[in-house]
């Protein structure tokens, strides 16, 4: 069964291929669920084990992340919808004045479809809405006060606007931040359902036209995907649009942050890294 009802939500992205994944023996952090409270199946099970493995690179905590006055100073439009790694954004400018960018988490929820293909869930952003409107994102948003954690802020947005309950998702480990443009540090958190029959969506009609899922192979391979290449902090980069038609014949375009970050969980997931050039 697939996911077919009506959703949303928005991220905007890019991938760093400055740094590999790396997979070390250390315990995952503490907020992180213990295998024993997992009841997906035995291909789940190892893959929440894998994961907890998973070391992203060293992130900019040390940044003020300067660059993101002078990416929309210097990008125009078209970095309204794009995100960067953080490990791929230099700072050069430290006469410039200093600050911390907010914090934000998008949930990378993932389950086995009925073909035993690993599959991500995805949202379309309303049509009404005045921002980045009818766009592919990942369930999340920004950090509240209550928020122990990022784990916390991606499934309190992901309950909120899709109403998947948190205790259905094992949270796994999480990646590397994004930069977005609005000062946001974007978290990715990569969670297991573990039984998708007991997720019932329910929309928010204000967030979310339509929710869907994809597989998240797709994200490294050179299949139905173009790029586009812009100039950013002096530098060419890319940016990746994946199109996809789900089995009811709906068509969506994943880019940007989403695509990034899909791009960066389908390579830890898979181990290997995607069949095109990142950036």
């Amino acid at each position: 069964m697939r996911f077919r009802q009506i959703f949303s939500v928005l991220a905007i992205g890019r991938m760093s291929m400055a740094t590999s994944p790396s997979f070390p023996t250390h315990n995952s952090p503490s907020f992180l669920m213990d295998s024993t409270c997992f009841r997906g199946s035995q291909r789940l099970l190892n893959l929440a084990q894998q994961l907890r493995l998973y070391k992203p690179p060293p992130s900019n905590d040390d940044y003020d992340d300067i660059e993101e006055k002078r990416m929309e100073e210097g990008a125009g439009k078209v970095i309204s919808q794009v995100g960067f790694a953080e490990s791929a954004a230099p700072i050069n400018c430290p006469e410039a004045e200093r600050f911390r960018p907010k914090r934000a988490a998008v949930l990378v929820c993932l389950f086995e479809g009925d073909g035993g293909d690993l599959r991500v869930i995805l949202t379309k952003r309303s049509s009404k809405l005045s921002t980045h409107s009818g766009e592919v994102a990942l369930p999340g948003g920004k950090a509240e006060e209550g928020d122990a954690n990022d784990s916390e802020t991606a499934l309190r947005e992901a309950e909120e606007e899709i109403g998947l309950d948190p205790s259905l998702v094992n949270v796994v480990t999480t990646l590397e931040p994004f930069l977005s443009k609005h000062l946001l540090r974007v978290v990715p958190v990569v969670g297991l359902l573990n039984n998708r029959q007991a997720f019932k969506p329910t929309r928010n009609a204000e967030e979310v036209e339509a929710i869907f899922d994809a597989p998240l192979e797709m994200f490294i391979k050179n299949e139905n995907r173009r790029e586009q290449e812009i100039q950013w902090l002096g530098k060419k980069r890319l940016i990746h649009f994946f199109d996809y038609e789900t089995e009811d014949n709906k068509n969506y375009i994943i880019w940007g942050l989403t695509a990034g970050i899909l791009i960066r969980a389908a390579s830890v997931v898979y181990q290997r890294p995607p069949a095109f050039l990142e950036h």
